[in-house]
């Protein structure tokens, strides 16, 4: 057996890592973390403006989700959650019924969010009986074959055709480069889905997915008209609609789930990310009625429901709502906002400033007449703020987005400091 003892992490990454999918990991060893800070193997301290894409909203090794995983992990670690009934999952269904909005009710339990999306996929086409789907263009929903097929974003399908057939695609909600409305929204991209139904599909529609704010597209937030418009549409046509709250779930913009923010009720929703504090769970919500249209041995997960993963994320309901997160998000957001605003004034590379909560996004661009998308502005920026101490994301369409999804138990204070970053390194 070869000796690997004396490479470091870096080379141990290189040699025995696939990496060919994700291109460039960032020039960062991290061994530890707490609250909103990375710890690096270089002993520096770094300020985590990305949460794992947006996943630790409760923060880094919250003491109350550690316990109650732990004391999970002596009673039971894995015995089959769809073999055996389990106290602590029908525990999380329960309070995910509590807290979801609508009439969602029944929890299907995965690991990831495209596995959700998948189960989501499921559940509308068993519940209607058609067999196609609507999506949105910048949407995203996963890497897997049938979320790759409703993912609106050329850059995540190459090479993986063919794709499953029976998919349409509306017009993405992205009042900063729209066609129809040229920045001033008369909310004709939610009109055109009616023109997707008629002239895009047979009719047989079974549902639309739409995320509440468009993540990887560029942390893109619809017009808050936007839903009901559409869900209007979706009704005339008997069309069920599917919202992914990934990566907008448990208090990332401001409300427990992003949908809330405008005001009507989807027939399914998917979660994941932030659902567990940093341990890997996913779920599909639905009504019951749709929940209880697969039959027997239609579906299936080895470790859905992870009895740990389960405990960790009642836990993490409990600190949301015991020390109020989502509505710290959207304080903390909106001044946030407010302080981007006033820096990008300074900086003509940012093309606009987005966001809901705390999922916040600067739009980089060469010129802000011609809107030309700069990316390699962003790897600059992100590679700048890593220097000084500080890590954003970068993302979008056209990769020039700057991506800030931080903890929603940040601080003004560290916030002041990714400020002063973000300005030195757009300078």
């Amino acid at each position: 057996m070869e000796q690997h003892d004396q490479l470091s992490t870096a080379e141990k990454y290189n040699q025995f890592v696939t990496l060919s999918p994700i291109g460039q990991v960032e020039d960062l060893t991290v061994v530890g973390a707490r609250a909103a800070h990375l710890l690096g193997a270089d002993g520096r301290t770094y300020i985590d403006c990305f949460a794992g894409v947006s996943v630790m909203n409760v923060g880094h090794s919250q003491d109350a989700i550690l316990a109650a995983a732990q004391e999970q992990m002596q009673r039971l670690v894995h015995c089959g959650s769809y073999l055996y009934r389990v106290p602590v999952v029908a525990d999380l269904a329960e309070q995910l019924a509590r807290i979801s909005p609508g009439r969602l009710r029944k929890s299907f339990f995965t690991n990831s969010g495209a596995e959700a999306n998948e189960m989501a996929l499921r559940l509308a086409k068993a519940a209607t009986g058609k067999s196609e789907f609507i999506a949105l263009q910048a949407g995203f929903h996963g890497r897997t074959n049938a979320t790759l097929s409703v993912t609106g974003n050329a850059s995540r399908r190459r090479r993986g055709t063919p794709y499953l057939p029976g998919v349409a695609f509306a017009p993405a909600p992205y009042e900063y480069r729209c066609r129809f409305c040229r920045g001033d929204c008369n909310l004709a991209c939610a009109d055109a889905v009616e023109d997707v139904i008629t002239m895009q599909t047979s009719g047989d529609v079974a549902a639309m997915l739409a995320e509440p704010v468009l993540g990887e597209g560029g942390l893109i937030v619809p017009h808050p008209g936007y839903f009901r418009r559409l869900k209007q549409i979706l009704d005339l046509h008997q069309i069920l609609l599917v919202v992914d709250e990934v990566q907008t779930g448990f208090g990332r913009t401001g409300r427990m789930f992003g949908i809330e923010h405008y005001g009507v009720e989807p027939q399914i929703m998917t979660v994941a990310k932030a659902m567990a504090g940093g341990f890997p769970l996913g779920a599909a919500i639905a009504e019951p009625a749709i929940a209880d249209s697969l039959r027997p041995g239609e579906h299936f997960s080895t470790f859905g429901g992870n009895p740990v993963s389960c405990a960790a994320g009642l836990a993490t309901i409990e600190v949301l709502e015991s020390q109020q997160l989502p509505a710290q998000a959207a304080d903390t957001g909106s001044w946030l906002m407010d302080q981007l605003r006033e820096l990008a004034a300074r900086h003509e590379s940012v093309g606009e400033v987005r966001g809901l909560g705390l999922m916040v996004a600067l739009e980089l661009v060469k010129d802000r007449t011609g809107k030309e998308p700069d990316a390699a502005a962003a790897i600059r920026v992100r590679a700048a703020c890593r220097e000084q101490g500080v890590l954003v994301g970068v993302g979008g369409l056209y990769g020039n987005v700057v991506r800030l999804q931080p903890p929603l138990i940040i601080s003004r204070g560290e916030l002041d400091l990714v400020l002063e970053s973000l300005d030195a390194a757009l300078g």
